[in-house]
């Protein structure tokens, strides 16, 4: 049971490229299935934070793997989003929102590495929440544009209204914040111990 959050965690892993692959494909079948897939892979998120508390199971291992597995599940959706419509997704957002993960990312391994405790704050839950959200919407109106189903027409007039485009933004902007606000409350993870002893000349 211990190793079972760490076992969600990386089928979450798993699922990331499988999602991207299929959602990628021209055909509304696959895209519906992939979407399925996410959905999976967001509650693998829930559950295995839930059980690791439930029963004392979190490890250093694991509390590096579940934010790991979030990249890279909110990566492979992100990528997705200009498949649906770049004029409203553009690969640059996408750029942006990648590249910060990537960088708090690495300062997680360089605060494993010299034995930090990293500080986090309420925004970063909420970035990710909102992150989370805006995907699975965007990604579902992507799916429904495709089919001649009752939502299809809801869903066109969503896309042409420009309001996912403006959401994006948020999520940028939020995102980018997010950041900001980690480089700063763990700045101390730039600065050198000073505890190193001082030679002196003893003549």
């Amino acid at each position: 049971m211990r190793q079972l959050p760490n076992i969600l965690s990386t089928i979450r892993i798993i699922l990331a490229p499988i999602f991207l692959m299929l959602y990628v494909q021209e055909e509304a079948v696959w895209r519906a299935l992939s979407v399925g897939i996410f959905a999976v892979a967001v509650v693998t998120d829930f559950f295995d934070g839930y059980i690791a508390r439930l029963y004392g199971a979190q490890t250093d291992y694991g509390v590096f793997l579940d934010p790991l597995a979030d990249k890279f599940l909110t990566f492979a959706g992100f990528i997705c989003l200009p498949f649906i419509d770049a004029s409203q997704f553009p690969w640059w957002a996408i750029g942006v929102i990648v590249f910060r993960d990537i960088l708090i990312t690495a300062m997680r391994v360089l605060a494993d590495y010299r034995d930090i405790t990293m500080e986090t704050r309420l925004t970063a839950k909420v970035k990710t929440m909102g992150q989370m959200f805006f995907l699975y919407t965007v990604l579902l109106v992507g799916v429904f544009i495709e089919t001649n189903v009752w939502l299809s027409s809801y869903c066109i007039e969503l896309m042409q209204s420009g309001i996912l485009s403006w959401l994006m933004m948020a999520i940028v902007v939020l995102t980018v914040y997010s950041g900001f606000e980690y480089i700063y409350i763990n700045k101390n993870l730039f600065s050198y111990p000073n505890n190193a002893e001082t030679e002196t000349d003893p003549r």
